[in-house]
């Protein structure tokens, strides 16, 4: 019982992490210790998997799918993502800077201790996390999309987000974000409910994942250091998106105003900025945290 009640809070901060623009439930994934598991889990859905259901073979299907640890992760993420996203469109209004500067110490804390997972550092190690970190942070200076509530849009979305999500370091709400739709997808239709959205983007992410799971778990498996350190140079480039000291760079299309880009400046020496710094110095004591007891979980 106590197994599952971690996966849950395990998958709650996934979801929470998916939904801010910048934070990636691929890293949570990755600090809690189940993304090798998570990933492995997604990949069993396959031909015998269909065949086991095809022949109402339940329990033998439930086994192979890991279904006890994909339910709970499931439920964690889903049931976060409902309740998070309003309280984020409220934070974001009225604590823009604290929030980003907890979560850019979740993400720093993160480049620490991820890293700590390659065994043996090596040229190609070092070049990958470069390459990592400069792919992750030019993706912050480029300019986000209009809004497209097509259908195919949408299941692109839903498609290139969720492989995002799963990846460390990479945000699917910051994809979302670039491709135009974060708001409509993950403010206004989840806060709302709307189906004619959340459907198609949802068949697109459940196709991505598929699709992608397995392509991640051969890569994880055959070049492990390496793509270790791909990962951290994802999170560590990540940190430009997250930087807390910016200002929205908007333009107005007819009535909507969207965001396309930002303006980053360094901390002016006041108050404000010794209480953001102080939350970003939760967010690293938080990961740290989190990191100690999943180590403590996987040696019990």
């Amino acid at each position: 019982m106590t197994k599952h009640i971690f996966n849950l809070l395990k998958g709650a901060l996934m979801g929470a992490a998916n939904v801010i623009p910048g934070v990636s439930g691929g890293t949570m994934a990755l600090l809690t210790g189940i993304f090798e598991r998570l990933i492995n889990a997604i990949k069993s859905f396959d031909l015998h998997a269909l065949k086991l259901l095809s022949t109402f073979q339940f329990k033998p299907l439930f086994r192979h799918i890991d279904f006890p640890f994909l339910s709970a992760i499931g439920i964690g993420a889903i049931a976060s993502i409902l309740t998070f996203a309003r309280l984020l469109e409220y934070l974001f209004e009225h604590q823009a800077l604290h929030v980003w500067a907890f979560f850019c110490g979740l993400i720093l804390a993160s480049v620490y201790f991820v890293g700590k997972k390659i065994e043996r550092r090596s040229k190609s190690v070092i070049a990958l996390f470069l390459l990592g970190t400069a792919m992750a942070a030019s993706i912050a200076f480029l300019e986000p999309a209009s809004e497209n509530a097509s259908t195919p849009y949408l299941l692109a979305c839903g498609a290139i987000a969720m492989c995002s999500m799963i990846l460390p370091g990479l945000s699917g709400s910051y994809v979302l974000l670039l491709m135009g739709n974060y708001q409509l997808v993950m403010i206004k239709s989840i806060s709302t409910f709307d189906l004619s959205v959340l459907i198609p983007v949802g068949i697109g992410a459940i196709i991505g994942l598929l699709a992608f799971a397995r392509l991640l778990a051969w890569i994880f498996e055959k070049f492990h250091d390496q793509t270790i350190a791909l990962l951290t140079g994802f999170i560590f480039g990540s940190l430009c998106i997250l930087w807390p000291w910016k200002t929205e760079i908007t333009e107005s299309f007819g009535e909507k105003i969207k965001v396309v880009g930002y303006s980053y400046a360094l901390p002016e020496f006041n108050s404000q900025t010794a209480i953001a710094v102080l939350i970003m110095g939760v967010g690293i004591v938080a990961i740290a945290l989190i990191e100690t007891l999943a180590s403590r979980k996987e040696k019990d």
